[in-house]
């Protein structure tokens, strides 16, 4: 059920009318009208922008078509009011019938409430994390697995079929450095003294990789030139570090569909066919940059490079794939690699990228433009850097990777819930502060206590109803006689929940999981404030003398429990039963 989407079929179904009826000329198009909360609560329930978005094709003033489509929507048994504001919007009052009829929805469809098939029949692949394969995750991937998981949890959730992938980047130079990182502790388990030269990787984590090593090949590579054991130690390093990775993940609740490797584009002509594909398509070239910005004429040295012609796919610059003495450049495998997933057939593709990636957006997005011939959209969603804070300071716990902030670390301090509901409590691409003292603060200023608080209260009252002998299973209380909802407070915490569906769609239209937990926090606030009015007002108060009514109270409160259950769902977070 998404009561928006039923207004506004009913919207279009009288404009339809009103064409018949010669009110309207044919052929108007319908796509930009909408129905939504308005602004101001106090001016309806919904607003329809229909007038405004067909007056001028209709060559008609906005407040006549408005007048005639409020008389139109009246006749609607669900409208109560349909009133023209301004210079023509059309605000509606929809009778509480509506607003009941949610909450027996949303008891009769369970945690499925607000599942969409807006995506049904589409395949997305979103890319999250990819970090280089040479130690744990830090703080900064975590906000990027975090979203990640969230936004293919939601579009899960929206009707499309999604793909989990890491791209494992174990072909440049940073796992040969991993490879003589390991070495070093690999002597050190052979009772060497070491020292870590600049460059290399001293954390510790890199100690217990050392001593398997030893297990597994003895005393073989002691002693031996780098020719000799560069190769096998970089794949047994870099196998060691995924499954550290992988484990990492795990603790967070992220566990990934597919693992590709960077490595696995070379010397297996992926590299030669992506790019074969934009030459045919014109798209490759020899030729000379102009000088980066910035440089002076004697510092730059013009030399002719491979180039791929990606201003044509709306970059601002062509941008080299191979450089003058034959190698590839960093942009190669990438490009490689989305010709792959463009190869794969999936309709749309997301990159979740740190922001140190934002000079990159423009380069991939042309790339997949031209290598999909413009079908397949590419979204690179960034997630901005995270401070972390404790008692309002700057933070910095002990790091067992010699230079960063472990995920593992955040995780044991709070608790996966906490720090997944937290790192989405801001947008993206906007800077995360994470207080370890305000994440676990139970006050209202603490948006993942606020929101399992909720969820903790609707236990409490079902416990409460069940010792008193009043059924509450969710059918029972949907067949409930809901028409005793009939106070202002508790219809409007009902159209909170009919917001729901629609949220999940525009969520997912846009690629922006933090709304979800946004409308949860406000969600939560309308339950809170519904539950303090019943300290004043004792007929809102759940639980009453009579068990009839008691069902039809205890039935909105659960269907706010179910709601935010789904809510959670979505960011990878456990509803708390009870809190202490």
């Amino acid at each position: 059920m998404n009561l928006f989407a039923d207004i506004r079929a009913l919207v279009l179904s009288d404009l339809a009318a009103m064409t018949q009826a010669g009110v309207l000329p044919s052929g108007l198009a319908t796509d930009n009208v909408t129905v939504e909360p308005p602004r101001d609560a106090a001016h309806g329930d919904m607003a329809t922008n229909a007038a405004m978005v067909l007056a001028k094709p209709a060559g008609m003033k906005p407040r006549d078509i408005a007048e005639v489509l409020a008389a139109r929507l009246m006749e609607d048994a669900r409208v109560v009011s349909a009133e023209v504001a301004g210079p023509g919007f059309l605000n509606l009052k929809l009778a509480p019938v509506v607003w009941q009829g949610v909450v027996a929805s949303v008891l009769e469809t369970g945690t499925d409430y607000g599942r969409s098939t807006m995506g049904q029949g589409k395949t997305v692949n979103v890319e999250y994390v990819s970090a280089n394969p040479t130690g744990p995750l830090h703080v900064g991937h975590t906000r990027g697995a975090v979203f990640g998981d969230a936004l293919a949890s939601l579009l899960d959730f929206a009707g499309y079929e999604v793909t989990r992938e890491y791209y494992i980047n174990d072909g440049g130079a940073q796992v040969d450095v991993l490879a003589r990182s390991v070495y070093l502790r690999y002597l050190e388990a052979h009772g060497q003294e070491v020292a870590f030269p600049d460059g290399t990787y001293p954390g510790d984590y890199l100690i217990a990789v050392g001593e398997a090593l030893k297990a597994k090949v003895g005393d073989v590579y002691v002693g031996q030139s780098e020719d000799v054991w560069l190769e096998d130690i970089r794949d047994f390093a870099t196998d060691a570090m995924m499954k550290l990775i992988e484990a990492d993940l795990a603790s967070l609740g992220v566990k990934m569909d597919r693992f590709f490797s960077e490595k696995s584009l070379y010397d297996t002509g992926l590299i030669e066919a992506a790019l074969a594909d934009l030459r045919d398509k014109g798209l490759i070239y020899e030729g000379v940059l102009e000088p980066p910005k910035g440089k002076k004429p004697d510092d730059w040295e013009p030399r002719e490079q491979t180039l791929f012609r990606s201003t044509e796919h709306g970059d601002d610059v062509d941008r080299p794939v191979m450089k003058s003495d034959g190698s590839w450049t960093y942009f190669a495998p990438d490009i490689a690699y989305h010709y792959d997933k463009v190869q794969r057939g999936y309709d749309a593709l997301i990159d979740i990228f740190g922001a140190d990636h934002g000079g990159y957006v423009k380069r991939m997005k042309a790339a997949v433009s031209a290598l999909s011939g413009g079908t397949v959209p590419l979204d690179i969603k960034l997630t901005q850097l995270v401070k972390l804070f404790k008692n309002g300071e700057p933070f910095k716990m002990s790091k067992r990777a010699g230079t960063f902030v472990t995920l593992r670390d955040v995780v044991e301090q709070v608790g996966p819930g906490v720090t997944r509901f937290h790192m989405l409590t801001r947008k993206n691409d906007a800077p995360l502060d994470f207080d370890f003292d305000k994440v676990l603060e139970q006050s209202r200023d603490n948006p993942v206590f606020y929101v399992q608080y909720a969820f903790a209260r609707v236990t409490s009252v079902l416990n409460k109803a069940t010792e008193a002998g009043v059924a509450v299973d969710d059918a029972t209380l949907a067949a409930a006689n809901l028409n005793l909802l009939d106070h202002e407070a508790e219809l409007a915490l009902a159209a909170k929940l009919a917001e729901w569906p629609r949220l999940i769609e525009t969520a997912a239209r846009t690629n922006e999981p933090h709304r979800v937990a946004f409308y949860l926090y406000d969600l939560a606030g309308a339950f809170h404030g519904l539950w303090n009015r019943g300290n004043d007002l004792s007929e809102l108060r759940f639980l009453q003398d009579d068990p009839k009514v008691s069902q039809a109270k205890i039935a909105l409160a659960r269907a706010c429990a179910v709601v935010i259950a789904a809510g959670l769902g979505i960011l990878g977070v456990e509803p708390a039963k009870e809190l202490r």
